[in-house]
């Protein structure tokens, strides 16, 4: 019985397919519901996007207790509040919001005089201003890295498959993406940068997944050139479960962890991670490879050949 491993069941035989259609009326109605939730309530935009103030300090010899500023920040009513150490342990950058209609200065010096009575004596090595102008190209930016990392997606899959199986990897990965921002609106998850990277990631592990589906349906179609689409779409799915199960799983505990001992400033980075890494395991069967049934591919690949052992040389 050990490994456990051995428990997992060497061959499947589930029919993805047949539910293909319910799962894609349920994958509809969700993207449907992250548009409308897109407009109403929107994004919690961060600090990142909406603007605000950064302060970088130094605690001198003694390390920066994160947990007093942030406690002390949290009752000055700022809105959005970031605190994290950086390089040293009493290096820390605090990132913080500037109420409508407040005086910026005032509030910077009302901030600074909180965490002085929290730490004592501090030195600040940096006092910055996040303007409207940086905040634009933040999300133009963080806007154009999501949509170049689809696109390159696509010719990667293109070049190595067909390009119906691209159309497939690319719908599965705006499924993804939008499902995540689905997440991040209905638990009011704070969107910053920090979630731009966990969206790239979320594009990066579907991807692979879907290829490893495409690449065994690429095999599978030379083997079986009489069996129907169907079939031969059930067939690769269910040879490639068991590896797509361990790998989600090693994934899953890694995340689950961080999003236990990651403190507040990590928790919402990896719970988008946790959802992106199931959900993309459920478009590379449910998505992509139903596109591929829509559109069809083409039989006239030569079937593999084994090749004849060859008599060893003496």
């Amino acid at each position: 019985m050990w490994p456990l491993i051995k428990l997992l069941p060497t061959k499947t035989n589930f029919p993805f397919v047949s539910l293909a259609r319910l799962f894609a009326t349920l994958s509809i109605i969700a993207v449907i519901a992250t548009v409308v939730g897109a407009f109403y309530p929107g994004l919690n935009l961060g600090i990142d996007f909406k603007g605000g103030n950064i302060l970088e300090l130094n605690t001198g010899a003694r390390p920066v207790d994160l947990g007093k500023v942030r406690g002390v920040l949290n009752g000055l009513d700022l809105g959005d509040v970031q605190v994290q150490s950086f390089g040293k342990p009493n290096d820390a950058v605090v990132r913080f919001q500037t109420p409508a209609g407040a005086n910026p200065g005032a509030v910077v010096t009302r901030v600074k005089g909180a965490i002085s009575q929290a730490l004592g004596q501090v030195t600040y090595s940096r006092t910055d201003e996040i303007g409207a102008e940086i905040s634009d190209e933040l999300k133009i930016k963080g806007v154009g890295a999501l949509l170049a990392a689809v696109g390159l997606m696509l010719i990667y899959i293109w070049f190595r498959f067909e390009l119906q199986f691209g159309l497939g990897a690319v719908v599965a990965l705006f499924h993804d993406v939008t499902l995540s921002f689905g997440l991040i609106i209905l638990l009011r998850l704070e969107f910053s940068l920090n979630l731009v990277a966990a969206l790239l990631t979320i594009i990066g592990y579907s991807m692979n997944d879907t290829v490893v589906v495409f690449d065994r349906l690429r095999e599978n179609r030379r083997k079986f050139k009489r069996m129907p689409l169907r079939e031969l779409i059930d067939l690769s799915v269910n040879e490639t479960l068991t590896r797509t199960v361990i790998t989600g799983l090693t994934a899953l505990l890694a995340l689950s962890g961080l999003a236990v001992f990651g403190g507040e400033s990590l928790r919402p980075l990896s719970i988008v991670l946790l959802f992106g890494i199931v959900i993309g395991t459920y478009s590379s069967i449910y998505v992509a490879s139903p596109i591929i049934l829509l559109w069809g591919v083409k039989k006239d690949d030569a079937a593999a050949t084994p090749i004849a052992p060859q008599p060893a040389r003496t």
